[in-house]
């Protein structure tokens, strides 16, 4: 499988394991429209590629990723969602082909995981975490549904009422939190977090194939099932959200450097 195609995801193969680094360093990996298309066919191409028998998902530099670009969210304004690139098939089409993944994904979540970026690592197999690193999905302070995934995977790992707590306040978590309330599997110093998501994925690369995988098909159809019952729904209210004055509102104070003033439309 031929990878060179990809701008801002560098990937890397060590032995039969995959290593997937977000590279836009220079905004803590937040996902631009080209960022999230390339997330959309990386996880269709591993699918396919018989050379990889387990992948660790990481961000370059100091972050895992910071989620939407807001700046870009303030340039576009969403005057009219269902024309831009924004949630609905795109964002069906990235939860979808992420769990149409056979093999194991160990995320490496070496820095904040915001947003979207807290779902990208939310939604893989096994979390491995910073001890520096904070999760939340902020969603609601830029004035938006968390639609893109939040609504299924949180209620899933940390139990409703934690999640619609975290999910309507936006809070950011501690690394320690997240593990607690069974957000994430391990935490560890910032200097071991690649070791132990590499080491993980060796592990699993080496074992029993089919029985791995087939693990991780059936305990996700319960998963599965929560993507079909939530996400359209989820995705269409997070799209209505672009249209509201709070979120334009929220867009302009973010490039403007200062506290939004939301009025509850």
């Amino acid at each position: 499988m031929d990878y060179s195609r990809y701008e801002f995801i560098k990937v890397d193969k060590d032995g039969k394991v995959a290593i997937l680094t977000l590279n836009r360093p220079e905004a803590l990996n937040a996902i631009s429209p080209q960022l999230h298309t390339e997330l959309e066919d990386i996880f269709a191409d591993v699918a396919r590629d018989d050379d990889i028998n387990a992948v660790v998902l990481t961000g370059a530099g100091r972050a895992f990723c910071a989620g939407g670009d807001v700046k870009g969210m303030d340039s576009r304004q969403f005057n009219d969602p269902i024309k831009s690139r924004v949630p609905l098939s795109y964002a069906k089409r990235l939860i979808h082909n992420m769990l149409e993944v056979e093999q194991p994904i160990i995320a490496a979540v070496n820095g904040h995981a915001i947003g979207l970026g807290a779902t990208l690592a939310l939604f893989c197999d096994v979390i491995i975490a910073s001890e520096q690193a904070k999760i939340g999905d902020t969603h609601v302070k830029v004035g938006l549904v968390a639609g893109d995934g939040g609504a299924i995977i949180w209620p899933l790992l940390c139990g409703l009422a934690k999640a619609k707590e975290f999910l309507m306040t936006g809070d950011l978590l501690t690394a320690s939190e997240a593990e607690r309330i069974g957000l994430v599997n391990h935490v560890v110093p910032p200097d071991e977090v690649m070791p132990k998501a590499v080491g993980i994925a060796q592990r699993l690369a080496s074992g029993p194939g089919k029985a791995i995988r087939w693990t991780k098909l059936a305990c996700n159809k319960r998963l599965r099932d929560e993507v079909n019952l939530v996400l359209d729904a989820s995705l269409a209210a997070e799209t209505i959200t672009m249209l509201t004055e709070d979120h334009k509102e929220a867009a302009r104070a973010f490039t403007e450097k200062r506290e939004p003033e939301f009025k509850g439309y």
